[in-house]
């Protein structure tokens, strides 16, 4: 057998490649949207690829189940309880699937959402199960949240009761030497206590996951039903477009090229100006107007929590990582990339005049401000659970994915401050919330944990 995990670290992400090497045949699961290392690793092994299974209509990500088969002419497989806008082989509860000398079992899993599969394999038929693919069914240490669907419909105590069942009814009857590859790793908000790992076995998760220790299913229910983080704002369009018949994605098309006129042009009538550089780079000197989210960094979800779907995009990058932020952004539908700024450093040399830099501020600084600025309006823009931690006396929480539904609740014409847990998602809040008409914002170099050996 041959398999593969591909981990994508800004979106805390796995797929798989399955292969039989007698026969060469191969499956993938999951699949990102570029999808060019699959191709290529399937050709390097001699595989070919006949399926793309996935798990379940994916919220976090767009899933790359169209251009993978119109790469390789395989056929997308789903659950028979799905109902896609395109072409596909759908799969019933216990279903199985031969490469050969491995067995591929589909096991209907609904909670996440009410299509969710995992997929059980067998290095030869009827043996013990090797593995088992769960998506966003059982996590490392969690188990997938109930509540994504909740704003197209579901009901999310309806969904953690049928998670329980499948959990109890078909997973955990597993042996324990079953290895466990799930859809998703810390970082990912489709649960809120995955862990670092990205594999483990059945026997593991029976003792370590708090979940699978819930005492009946009214507990259960109740613990993943709370304290789930924010779910960032296009989740509910991915979830959406993942069902649809839709444009493909060409990752190595290319990109034109803007001079600042044209850029101007482009944001005077409604495109956002997205910033990929990293909090000190952006603070040092950034265009008026624009939006930072850092490309070394959870890239695409971030602009995605900030960004509407429906808007063009000018990025502007380190010259020579167009392709990789166009095709990040790509990676949760944002498709919408109009072009990139030529010469981002010359044309701020060039134009001091629609250059600013960003006040940010030391642990001290803040503490100072807190004291001589009575009106200070001080923001909280990390998750639930992270406040709940420990924060800053008198600030307000608003995790950075909720702002855009919520920035009314702020008053753009006091003094403000924005503090995360180490100063990535505050550069991005700041310079969203001056976007927005906000006169005076500062974020906290090196957040909360710069903050905490401070007296309040």
């Amino acid at each position: 057998m041959i398999f593969t995990q591909y981990y994508l670290d800004c979106l805390s992400q796995a797929s798989y490649l399955i292969g039989d090497e007698s026969t060469g045949r191969a499956v993938v699961v999951d699949p990102r949207r570029d999808i060019n290392e699959y191709v290529q690793d399937a050709e390097a092994a001699g595989l070919t690829i006949e399926v793309i299974f996935e798990t379940h209509f994916h919220a976090d990500f767009l899933s790359g189940h169209l251009e993978l088969a119109e790469a390789t002419g395989a056929a997308i497989g789903l659950s028979d309880v799905a109902s896609p806008e395109f072409d596909a082989k759908l799969f019933a509860d216990g279903e199985k699937y031969s490469l050969g000398e491995i067995e591929l079992e589909i096991l209907h899993t609904p909670g996440h959402t009410p299509e969710s599969i995992s997929i059980v394999v067998r290095e030869q038929a009827d043996a013990e199960p090797w593995g088992v693919l769960t998506g966003d069914t059982l996590f490392i240490g969690d188990v997938g949240r109930p509540d994504l669907l909740a704003s197209i419909g579901f009901e999310k105590d309806d969904l953690a009761e049928m998670l329980y069942d499948s959990l109890h009814n078909k997973l955990m009857p597993l042996p324990d030497a079953t290895r466990v590859y799930p859809a998703h790793g810390a970082g990912s908000a489709c649960g809120k206590n995955l862990s670092t790992e990205t594999s483990s076995t059945m026997g593991e998760q029976r003792a370590d996951n708090y979940a699978l220790k819930a005492p009946d299913k009214q507990a259960f229910i109740d613990m993943v039903t709370e304290g789930q983080p924010p779910a960032p704002e296009y989740f509910a369009y991915d979830a959406i477009l993942n069902r649809k018949d839709r444009d493909l994605l060409d990752e190595d098309s290319p990109i034109d090229a803007l001079d600042l006129a044209q850029v101007e042009a482009l944001v005077a009538t409604g495109t956002m100006l997205v910033d990929g550089r990293g909090p000190d780079e952006f603070g040092n000197g950034h265009l008026v107007g624009a939006v930072n989210v850092g490309l070394d960094g959870r890239y695409a979800e971030f602009a995605g929590s900030v960004v509407p779907s429906d808007v063009d995009i000018v990025m502007m990058v380190d010259e020579g990582r167009e392709l990789e932020a166009r095709n990040r952004l790509a990676r949760i539908g944002f498709d919408r990339v109009v072009g990139y700024l030529a010469n981002p450093i010359q044309v701020m040399i060039d134009n001091p005049d629609k250059v600013r830099q960003a006040s940010r501020l030391t642990a001290g600084e803040l503490a100072e401000r807190m004291e001589s600025v009575p009106d200070l309006q001080l923001v909280d823009i990390r998750n639930p659970g992270e406040f709940a931690d420990g924060a800053i006396e008198g600030a307000a929480p608003m995790p950075v994915g909720q702002m855009p539904g919520r920035i009314g609740e702020l008053d753009p014409s006091k003094p403000t401050v924005v503090y995360c847990a180490g100063g990535y998602r505050s550069s991005v809040a700041a310079s969203y919330m001056r976007n927005h008409g906000f006169g005076d914002v500062s974020d906290l170099l090196g957040g909360y944990g710069a903050w905490t050996p401070v007296p309040a």
